[in-house]
């Protein structure tokens, strides 16, 4: 039988014509983000932190048919071997190389014949059903294309070739100093009101927080360069056991994108190799370089809650931490260029001190995009927790991974809420997080 549907109302938050150029996006984003590679290059070498693009295009498509066409329209499958094939939950990551794949022309066939099915029941009979996973679909297609991009990275390939309003990142230097976030009780997580919530996020509740510092902005490439530098990787006692037997494991003495090069440090982005840039934030750090970064430094990482009350939370009148939550870190209005580096419009990070339109009632900068930002916190349900028919996008996962929040640079701004929790394994690397820092 169907699963209850959660009583989500999409249309408030975006309108029907609007949500079929939304799925349309997503799919031409996932075209563009392959459409350079060779074949070779499409399967890629086999490593336990991405997948095969191939694979994964495939994927994208199998899960708008299997929620959209075969679950809400109850239209039979598109391909007969599509659940063999592209069923994530089913199907072990490092057996995905060994699949019998379609060729790159009946993939492409697959993905685009998904696509119009798709947007065909959208615009003759957009139950709420075919609505919400419209939806659901498009978003977990854009945390996929996300993907897509940092397995470009990892494979030291090409910049992808987008059709994206490029800006330059520009020079805006650094943004020092911390801020002080006052105690008070705070609701974690998202209201029961609002239009659309993946489950993880269901429901606020009260948290007591204790008053805090917090830094203005994310540890910059510079900040970490010191850490480097003073001999960080080889200090035992700034790691626990499981980030040092990580680091020996993996014989790491820096950032993986990094190498020395006469003068200094050179950063890999994609393709290219390029002097640090110093004031940029630190990236594809994982968990336990963050924390042994932070011991280092004689600070911390912020828990969840003060992440997001440092986010979007208000002072009350008396000067404490108020009831009050602002939608974003700078108020009610939407995402704009001005306030975030998302989408892919940098093609990379930009410097901490940039966009200060989008700072936080406290004067925290960059809480929305550049980087996703680690936290202390294990990803966890929150009280209240109710699992959405796509069973598997939180539950199996809870207390194996860390949270980190806030976007980056190439996430989405449909997808991107303060409140949304991303999650990875602290051993990730390849993944597109940075971090900030508190105060003892």
């Amino acid at each position: 039988g169907r699963s209850r549907m959660p009583e989500h109302r999409i249309l408030d938050i975006v309108d029907l014509p609007t949500l079929v150029d939304w799925v349309r996006d997503a799919r031409q984003r996932t075209f563009e983000l392959v459409s350079d590679l060779t074949d070779d290059q499409l399967m890629g070498p086999k490593l336990g932190c991405v997948n095969p693009a191939r694979w994964e295009i495939g994927h994208h498509a199998w899960f708008q048919s299997f929620w959209v066409l075969r679950h809400a329209a109850g239209q039979p499958q598109v391909r007969p071997d599509e659940d063999a094939l592209y069923d994530s939950i089913q199907i072990s990551h490092d057996s995905r190389w060994e699949l019998p794949l379609p060729t790159r022309e009946e993939t492409l066939d697959f993905v685009r014949e998904v696509l119009d099915r798709t947007v065909s029941v959208l615009e003759s009979s957009p139950s709420e059903d075919i609505v919400y996973h419209a939806l659901y679909s498009t978003l977990h297609e854009d945390m996929h294309t996300e993907a897509l991009t940092y397995t470009r990275q990892t494979h030291g390939w090409a910049p992808p070739p987008l059709s994206v309003p490029f800006e330059a990142a520009k020079d805006a230097g650094p943004v020092e100093g911390d801020v002080e976030v006052p105690g008070g009780t705070f609701h974690l997580g998202s209201a029961r009101d609002e239009p659309f919530v993946f489950d993880n996020e269901k429901w606020a509740h009260p948290v007591e927080l204790e008053a805090f510092r917090i830094a203005r902005g994310a540890v910059t490439q510079g900040d970490f360069a010191a850490f480097v530098e003073d001999g960080g990787y080889d200090e035992r006692r700034i790691w626990d056991d499981e980030g040092w037997s990580w680091r020996c494991e993996f014989e790491a003495e820096h950032p993986v994108n990094w190498r020395r090069a006469e003068g200094g440090w050179e950063r890999r982005h994609f393709d290219r190799e390029a002097e640090l840039e110093p004031h940029r934030p630190v990236i594809h750090v994982n968990w336990f370089e963050a924390q042994a970064y932070c011991r280092w430094a004689g600070r911390r990482l912020p828990t969840e809650p003060e992440w997001e009350a440092a986010a979007i939370g208000e002072p009350a009148g008396d000067g404490s931490l108020g009831a009050g939550r602002r939608a974003f870190p700078w108020g009610d209005d939407p995402v704009s260029p001005d306030r975030g580096n998302l989408d892919w419009r940098a093609m990379g990070t930009v410097d901490v001190g940039a966009l200060p339109a989008g700072d936080s009632a406290w004067g925290c900068r960059q809480m929305i995009g550049n980087v996703w930002e680690w936290t202390s916190t294990d990803f966890a349900p929150y009280p209240g927790f109710v699992v959405d028919p796509y069973k598997d996008y939180s539950e199996p996962w809870f207390h194996t991974r860390k949270v980190m929040r806030g976007g980056c640079w190439t996430t989405r701004t449909r997808l991107m809420r303060t409140r949304y929790r991303n999650f990875q394994t602290p051993n990730r690397r390849d993944v597109l997080t940075g971090f900030r820092t508190c105060a003892l």
